[in-house]
């Protein structure tokens, strides 16, 4: 498990151009992240159990954490294992009867067990290396923090002054003359 680096959930984005999410993962103790592609339905599988919410009936992640937990199986970790043909490749890592189990998965439907079960996220080096970015430091570096030191420009009266003439345009404490009163 040497070539394992272990990562944490940095964040779920929406793409607002297409019905796909990213998970953002954060190596720890490192500034490299790993973002992954995963749906709609993954994404708020992982969402909600990050969030701990309570569901009156388990969603398909929570029914395999507890069938492991019926067949006295436990979910010690998941990895995401290789990247091939620009799709990662990842497995459920179980232990039942003191014997080690490597169940294939999709990356987004390990995170979601991890996240139920309360385990390990790992990748493996050689996808990291070749798929982790780093934040540009030079772009973090060029943009001084903003302070607010100065105090706020006046305030133009004349500036929501559209919407004023809009607002007492509108006829909204006049009874329309046409239309009956109604009791």
């Amino acid at each position: 498990m040497a070539e394992m680096i272990e990562v944490v959930i940095d964040s779920i984005r929406v793409h607002l151009m297409a019905p796909q999410r990213v998970v953002v993962l954060k190596q720890i103790n490192a500034e490299k992240y790993l973002t992954i592609w995963v749906g709609p339905y993954e994404a708020e599988a992982i969402t909600v159990a990050l969030q701990e919410v309570e569901m009156i009936r388990p969603l398909t992640h929570d029914l395999i954490k507890n069938v492991f937990n019926a067949f006295g199986a436990r979910v010690i970790r998941v990895e995401i294992v290789k990247l091939q043909d620009d799709i990662f490749y990842g497995n459920i890592v179980a232990e039942s009867n003191g014997k080690e189990m490597h169940i294939d998965s999709r990356p987004s439907d390990a995170i979601a067990i991890a996240v139920r079960a309360h385990v390990p996220i790992l990748v493996h080096q050689s996808v990291m290396e070749s798929a982790g970015i780093e934040p540009d430091r030079e772009v973090t570096e060029t943009n001084p923090p903003v302070t607010n030191d100065a105090p706020p420009p006046p305030e133009d009266p004349n500036r929501l002054s559209v919407f004023k003439d809009f607002i007492d345009k509108l006829d909204i404490d006049k009874p329309d003359k046409d239309k009956p009163a109604s009791n």
